[in-house]
């Protein structure tokens, strides 16, 4: 069974590489754009797994959250660590 991944992201720095960040979303599988910089995407990978194939196609001041929504957990980076404190701490309350 795929997993349902809910790819999140801003690329931070002017003049990045859309189609990078879009092919590697497009490598995790079946996928559709939700919104500018929100995807769906139907897959055999993690979150934790996804997060480390898009991060790659990314610069370090950018920003990315993939959410499994059937397993129920999620992997990112670079978030506000307030806001990654605040996933962390209320997660599965």
């Amino acid at each position: 069974m795929a997993n349902n991944l809910f790819v999140s992201y801003d690329l931070n720095t002017p003049g990045q590489d859309y189609e990078k960040v879009f092919n590697a979303i497009k490598s995790l599988g079946n996928l559709a754009k939700v919104q500018k910089s929100f995807w769906y995407v139907n897959s055999n990978y993690t979150a934790s797994q996804a997060v480390d194939i898009v991060w790659k196609a990314m610069d370090k001041s950018d920003s990315l959250i993939i959410v499994d929504a059937t397993n129920k957990n999620a992997a990112w980076q670079n978030i506000d660590p307030k806001v990654s404190e605040l996933i962390r701490n209320h997660w599965n309350k």
